[in-house]
């Protein structure tokens, strides 16, 4: 190339360079000369979001002749908002304008921050109901416990809603750490100690004992603040059951089209399935973490198990998994730490105080609604032994109490632990009670029925015709026995904000279980049906049969046919 062209090609470049500079020098010149003309207009808006150490934040109009703040609405923190950071000082105190619904407020500059995370400022809280410390945010692992009135440490938080209403808190209290439910603490020790009298609710129970000492707890130590009651919109609760039990043995798990064709041509809309009775339904993967002599010992396979359970979905009907719950002599082997030891019992029983034993039987639970797709989970044995009176009396029993609990203290304590974890999956907790249970009083082994239906979302009492005595016969009249118990039962309901559905269990054996001379069929069935609505409870029944005789089944199949709410 000679030099006369790589000049030319040089000038040109040159040229050009020269016009780009030209061209980025006038649109600074532009631009400067907009920002000294016009600076009003480039006032930098910033996004912030609303943060406190509450779920509500005040906003304010300015009143500029008065200068003044006046309180206008509410916004949530959390909230996404604008500003141009417009300051005003009223009262020694900062307040921003904001940009919200359109709309121009005022807020404190201290409710104001532009990261995301730290939109929750409390930096403690106190224990309004006794709280289950997890080890995590995200299963069910038990860490410890903290008992009302404690005052914790706030370190961290998982997540708000829509309303800024925090999920959890990682918490510290002395040695422990870990994560609590938010909807258990409040702001102050006054209100953490206060207990729940709205209505005279608090007083309803304070003062009620039985004649003597049962050593099952007090009433006033229980909680009674309302427990919301869910909804599931992919697995509506079933509010007025007639339900058939079906135990876990192979001969009736393998024989299921039978008892669906009695349950689909008499009007059976759910059935109760066990899934734990002492042995497993079927080879639960998550029992070899806890009791592996359960695994070992269960009854089906998991395919002949979720055979039966997919052909009583398939034919429409509400299922139900029972889960014996304390009374697990599998479990009490392979951890004998957390049984009762009694000189008044051998039994391999669980304590209630026990948290391996509430979390292995949540842990069950969650994995049978993973495997199955159960609507519900019904937990039986929820209490401690029949002869938890005696043991009581006998200085040398040691129920594994590490937490300092009364016995329906530690049982509503559970249920407050399951339902939470059992909700999790947008599945319904119910828990089986004896009849006693209607009564005024806290019971030997722990179950009043205030604390535990103002919780879960049924509770099924087991007022068995048989059951009331042996001198008298109550079994013969089976409508009247059931409707005398009941009218107990409907009034307990009346004495918590937020009770469960009441659905009960009724005997479906011929009676009494010790000598056989009353034939239960399917006018004794509807007798003790009927008994129940005429007393107020209108959530439905379950026959209880322990084997599941199908003959029984056929012989009673027309008191299901019947809409007893409606007679």
């Amino acid at each position: 190339m000679s030099d006369r062209l790589r000049k030319s090609k040089k000038k040109k470049l040159n040229i050009k360079r020269l016009i780009i500079a030209i061209f980025i020098l006038l649109i600074l010149g532009i631009s400067l000369f907009e920002l000294i003309k016009y600076p009003k207009n480039n006032i930098i808006t910033k996004t912030y979001y609303i943060s406190s150490t509450t779920n509500v934040v005040k906003l304010y109009k300015y009143n500029e002749e008065e200068n003044k703040m006046t309180e206008d609405t509410d916004i949530y923190r959390g909230t996404k908002i604008k500003s141009q950071d417009k300051e005003k000082i009223v009262d020694d105190i900062k307040y921003i304008e904001i940009t919200y619904n359109d709309q121009k407020y005022f807020i404190a500059k201290d409710n104001l921050t532009k990261d995301k995370d730290d939109v929750v400022k409390e930096t403690e809280k106190y224990v309004r109901t006794s709280v289950t410390v997890y080890q995590n945010n995200e299963d069910y692992k038990i860490e410890s416990f903290i008992k009302k009135g404690n005052k914790l440490e706030i370190l961290d938080y998982d997540k708000i809603d829509n309303q800024g209403l925090v999920n959890m808190y990682k918490i510290k209290k002395d040695d422990i750490t870990g994560w609590v439910y938010a909807k258990y603490l409040v702001d102050n020790e006054e209100l953490a100690q206060a207990n729940y009298n709205e209505s005279g609710t608090y007083d309803i129970h304070k003062d009620r004992k039985y004649s003597r000492e049962l050593y099952g707890g007090k009433a006033s130590t229980l909680d009674y603040y309302p427990y919301e009651k869910v909804e599931f919109e992919n697995n509506p609760l079933l509010k007025n059951a007639k339900s058939m039990y079906l135990n876990a043995g192979a001969n009736v798990i393998g024989n299921i089209d039978k008892y669906l064709e009695i349950a689909t041509s008499s009007g059976v809309n759910a059935i109760v399935v066990d899934l734990k009775d002492g042995a497993l339904a079927y080879p639960m993967e998550i029992a070899k973490e806890y009791s592996q002599t359960a695994y070992n010992n269960a009854i089906n396979s998991y395919d002949t198990y979720k055979n039966a359970i997919d052909k009583i979905k398939e034919a429409g009907i509400y299922v139900i998994g029972r889960i014996v719950v304390f009374n697990d002599s599998h479990y009490g082997k392979d951890h004998l730490e957390d049984c009762i030891s009694s000189p008044v019992s051998s039994r391999l029983w669980p304590s209630g105080y026990s948290r391996g034993a509430w979390e292995y039987n949540v842990a069950l639970a969650i994995q049978a609604i993973d495997d199955m797709g159960f609507n519900e989970i019904q937990f039986d044995y929820v209490r401690f032994p029949e002869d938890a009176y005696n043991m009581s009396q006998n200085s040398n029993t040691d129920f594994k109490n590490k937490y300092n609990e009364e016995k329906a203290e530690t049982i509503q304590n559970f249920l407050y632990y399951a339902t939470d974890q059992i909700h999790k999956k947008e599945v319904y907790l119910s828990v089986d009670v004896f009849g006693e249970c209607s009564g005024t009083y806290v019971t030997s082994y722990g179950q009043y029925w205030p604390a535990i239906s103002n919780i879960v979302d049924v509770i099924s009492s087991m007022p068995y015709t048989d059951h009331f005595g042996r001198t008298t016969d109550t079994w013969t009249n089976a409508y009247q026995t059931v409707y005398n118990w009941a009218k107990g039962a409907a009034e307990r309901q009346t004495e918590i904000p937020t009770p469960a559905v009441a659905r009960t269990w009724i005997t479906a054996y011929d009676t009494p279980y010790w000598n056989p001379t009353v034939t239960y069929g399917a006018e004794k069935i509807s007798d003790q049906a009927r008994a129940l609505v005429d007393a107020g409870l209108t959530g439905g029944f379950m026959t209880w049969n322990s084997a599941s005789n199908i003959n029984k089944y056929n012989q009673i199949k027309s008191a299901f046919s019947k809409d007893y709410n409606k007679e």
